[in-house]
């Protein structure tokens, strides 16, 4: 059984009506919705015409927030319907970069996720959801798409329809009868300086300048919602945070390894740095939830398909070895560091590079689909990592062989970041939503940041790191490590925010 909505934009007058109910009969916060009717103006006046679209959740069959979902707050019924628990849900946000239709938000009233859940506790009373009941055109349809007698499934399969997002692969189980593209399409339609009767929100007008226009059509958006973005500046802070203190233990077990001596800042230096960017990792990470108290819920309710949870034990593995590591140097177990410096690698690895999982269950985020940002990720734990070790290295008597472990390391991360980034941003994309993402970022309104924050001071420090592995004063190498880190920030600052800059609706 797949319960699902046909929405006949052929007779849709625009009414609202829909929203209206939707909001009433869930009691829904000003300013938010569950259900909306989206207006596309084309053409220029007098020859211009209006479109409508109703949007809203797609009851995916294959639902990448079901997914992502840490305790499993949101899930699909045995009749198709993806629900949700609020008494579950921890406010992580992670469901609302995983879904391609921006149909989830964050309740005001609860601080937990919300969307159409079809009017699930009226579908158990054999009732049909409020906006069906209240759609005066009768254009809004629901019903069992998988019993060929059922007027929905007559419908959909005697009529042509379409679905938002087809190339996401979620299996959206909501259909339109005659919906313009433009509507659909949330890159078709840029809006302009003004709606209808509003102002469009503040990202949606930064956005517009870096959507392409169809000048025959000059499709635009005349009525939407506003959906900001779910993350900022803490999770940008995190990437780093993790990416040092892995880089830093990782670099610390393989000088082991190679029998090469850091001394104390092997001992104590790389595992102080790994407890604080796994600490402050997680402390961003539980800061940024919009239920805190509950952050428990991802180990007592954990969801293991979500990469949250699986990202959520390995820092937590990550934060045993590296206290480990500092009590095997204060006892002087030499063979218990050997053990621990074998195991810190992968441990490192995966504290740096989960979030390249956790940011591809994101469907609705095509920039963070890259295959390479695992390896992206790792290498910059390098660059950065080392950078640390560098600046420390000033402090302490370290031998030559130390120091050159150091400078090889991050000339060599450094240089591979370099250029992951060119691939990134010179190269062609899966789509045209990781397109106008990177585009941007490379000569969008956040190029700035990239080439003069995140890119220049990276190819100096390269330039000086490789100095220093060439026999200059390692005080260039130290410099290196300290210009990497804000540029590192700076990166991660317009990653994460072009990411979810593109409009899904």
């Amino acid at each position: 059984m797949q319960l699902g909505f046909a929405i006949d934009q052929r007779t849709c007058i625009g009414c609202h009506a829909c929203t209206v109910a939707c909001k009433t009969e869930h009691e829904i916060p000003v300013g938010q919705f569950r259900t909306w009717v989206k207006y596309v103006d084309s053409g220029e006046f007098p020859d211009s015409t209006r479109s409508f679209g109703v949007m809203r959740c797609n009851h995916c069959t294959d639902a990448p927030c079901v997914k992502i979902c840490p305790t499993e707050s949101l899930f699909k019924r045995e009749d198709g319907i993806v629900d949700f628990d609020q008494e579950k849900c921890i406010g992580c946000k992670s469901c609302m970069q995983a879904c391609p239709y921006d149909a989830i938000y964050i309740d005001k009233d609860t601080s937990t996720a919300a969307k159409c859940n079809m009017c699930a506790h009226r579908i158990d009373e054999d009732l049909e959801p409020a906006c069906v009941v209240v759609c005066p055109t009768h254009s809004i349809w629901v019903g069992d798409l998988e019993d060929p007698t059922s007027g929905i499934a007559r419908l959909v399969k005697e009529q042509a329809t379409t679905v938002r997002a087809p190339e996401q692969n979620t299996g959206p189980n909501v259909f339109y009868l005659g919906a313009d593209r433009a509507v659909l399409d949330p890159l078709a339609a840029p809006v302009e300086d003004t709606y209808i009767w509003a102002k469009p929100d503040a990202q949606r007008l930064a956005n517009a300048g870096d959507l392409p226009r169809d000048p025959a059509s000059n499709a635009h958006t005349t009525l939407n919602t506003a959906h900001p973005r779910p993350w900022g500046w803490k999770v940008t802070t995190y990437l780093w945070t993790k990416g040092v203190g892995a880089g830093a233990l990782a670099l610390a077990g393989l000088a082991h390894i190679l029998g090469i001596e850091l001394g104390p800042v092997g001992d104590y230096v790389a595992p102080l740095l790994g407890l604080f960017g796994a600490a402050t990792t997680g402390g961003l990470l539980v800061w940024d939830l919009k239920r805190p108290e509950r952050f428990l819920f991802i180990f007592l309710k954990s969801n293991w398909t979500s990469w949250l949870v699986l990202g959520a034990y390995a820092l937590t593995v990550f934060s045993g070895g590296a206290v480990l590591w500092l009590l095997a140097a204060m006892l002087d177990l030499g063979w218990a560091i050997t053990v621990l410096a074998w195991l810190s690698i992968p441990a490192s690895a995966m504290m740096a590079g989960y979030t390249a999982f956790l940011f591809g269950q994101a469907e609705g985020r095509d920039l963070w689909q890259s295959r390479l940002l695992f390896w992206h990720l790792l290498v910059q734990a390098v660059m950065v990592g080392s950078g640390a070790l560098a600046l420390a290295g000033l402090f302490v008597d370290l031998s030559d062989s130390a120091w050159t472990l150091l400078a090889a390391s991050f000339v060599i991360g450094a240089v591979l970041h370099l250029a992951m980034l060119a691939v990134e941003y010179g190269g062609k994309h899966a789509s045209q939503q990781a397109a106008v993402a990177a585009r941007i970022i490379s000569s969008g309104r956040y190029a700035r940041t990239f080439w003069l924050g995140g890119v220049l001071p990276v190819v100096l420090a390269v330039v000086l790191g490789a100095l220093a592995w060439g026999g200059a004063p390692v005080v260039l190498l130290a410099l290196a490590g300290l210009l990497v880190q804000p540029a590192l920030l700076a990166y991660e600052s317009v990653f994460v925010r072009a990411g979810q800059d593109v409009p899904l609706s």
